[in-house]
């Protein structure tokens, strides 16, 4: 054990692992993952693991991967600018309507979610006007263009269809309470389907890239673009676009949220410049050690000094909103959320609705066979999951779910 709050793992043939994971723990097929990660010759200095760390494809989900050269476009994976956005209102508890159920409701007819087709459905945008969800998309079109020219199969993908939609699977959509009873809206989602297209692509034209090579890789979801070949300048490319998409998708949601709920709670209210928009799965270009370098923040939130960020908790637990204290080692970043401790399938086998029931209770939200996997126990301790991390952000805000929307 390091007397730094941080663990490291040093390898023979390979850059040290930084771990904040005091506390918390680690699966072994996660341990190995990240030997694997971190054997790879462009990463530079270290990988930072941060507490949420699990199993993932290719490369953990929790990871910080820094490089120089290269790129692994399964680390960043394929949903790609997947983050999270917050935004704190003039309203208190006390303004929201005795019962609930009215609001979630408003709030789901508001947003496309679950296997909603998107904008294809008539109905599906409930009495929401999408004009800013076209304004939106004129300003991310000629990029795609630009992308679709050199990649056509990507003009099939739901691009267009599925910007202002939230999706499936782990994203949400809540209503929260902090620490003195102020109403937050928050939402959780990325590029939707035009990013996983971009991704699975990249990932592909990587391994294809590196047949002649790739059964020297300790995985082959470890396969990578080298900078200069005109894959990378193209994956750089689109996974900006889809990180723009993410986060305008996002925008386009919140936009939704809000009037969603002005026609349903009765006092006027505005949003209090309290807004944090930020990615948890995605690459970009920073400066560290004195080095240019490409971050991949693999289910990680950057954390510069001074930064707002959003760890969530999961389904029933509370969230935070923190400040990023800089810290060096971890490339100024911090968790993205609490992490997985087991399978979606091997939580459906090991609890009921009735488990979902209980640990959700006093939250509006759905309790059901289909968002069983999504129970709070399937997922790390929020607490410890804090604590391991208290050198890299400060708590600013702690939240509390009182409407939970999931697609």
């Amino acid at each position: 054990m390091s007397e730094l709050d941080y663990q490291v793992m040093e390898l023979a043939n390979g850059k040290p692992v930084k771990m904040w994971t005091n506390g918390v723990a680690l699966e072994e097929e996660a341990r190995t993952q990240l030997r694997n990660t971190a054997q790879m010759p462009f990463v530079f200095s270290h990988i930072a693991v941060m507490p949420d760390v699990h199993l993932g494809k290719g490369s953990t989900i929790g990871s910080v991967i820094p490089t120089q050269g290269a790129i692994i476009p399964a680390a960043v994976g394929v949903d790609i600018g997947c983050g999270m956005m917050a935004a704190r209102t003039t309203l208190t508890a006390a303004d929201l309507p005795d019962s609930l159920a009215g609001l979630r409701g408003a709030i789901e007819r508001a947003v496309p979610h679950g296997r909603a087709p998107g904008r294809r459905d008539p109905g599906a945008w409930g009495n929401r006007a999408p004009a800013n969800v076209d304004a939106m998309w004129k300003t991310l079109e000629p990029g795609f263009k630009r992308i679709v020219e050199k990649y056509p199969k990507l003009a099939k993908t739901n691009h267009y269809t599925h910007l202002g939609t939230l999706g499936t699977g782990n994203h949400f959509i809540e209503v929260c309470l902090d620490e003195s009873e102020h109403v937050w809206f928050m939402l959780h989602s990325g590029s939707r389907g035009v990013g996983n297209a971009i991704g699975s692509l990249f990932i592909e034209l990587a391994q294809q890239d590196m047949r002649q090579h790739i059964a020297n890789l300790p995985d082959r979801n470890l396969a990578y673009l080298l900078e200069g070949s005109q894959h990378f300048d193209d994956y750089v490319e689109a996974v900006g676009w889809a990180q723009d998409y993410a986060r305008q998708n996002r925008q386009a949601m919140m936009d939704a949220v809000i009037d969603a709920a002005r026609a349903v709670i009765g006092k006027a209210f505005e949003i209090d410049g309290h807004a944090v928009n930020c990615h948890h799965n995605y690459v970009q270009r920073e400066r560290h050690f004195g080095e240019d370098v490409l971050v991949t923040r693999k289910g990680a939130v950057s954390a510069q000094k001074g930064q707002l960020g959003i760890i969530p908790g999961s389904m029933g637990a509370k969230s935070f909103i923190v400040r990023g204290l800089g810290n060096a080692d971890s490339f100024c970043s911090c968790s993205h959320g609490a992490g997985r401790t087991m399978s979606r399938t091997e939580a459906k086998r090991r609890f009921t609705v009735a488990d979902q029931v209980a640990a959700t209770q006093g939250v509006e939200c759905r309790k059901d066979a289909g968002v069983v996997d999504e129970i709070p126990m399937a997922y790390k301790d929020i607490d410890a999951v804090m604590a391991a991390q208290r050198s890299l952000v400060e708590v600013v805000h702690t939240l509390r779910q009182v409407v939970c929307v999931k697609g």
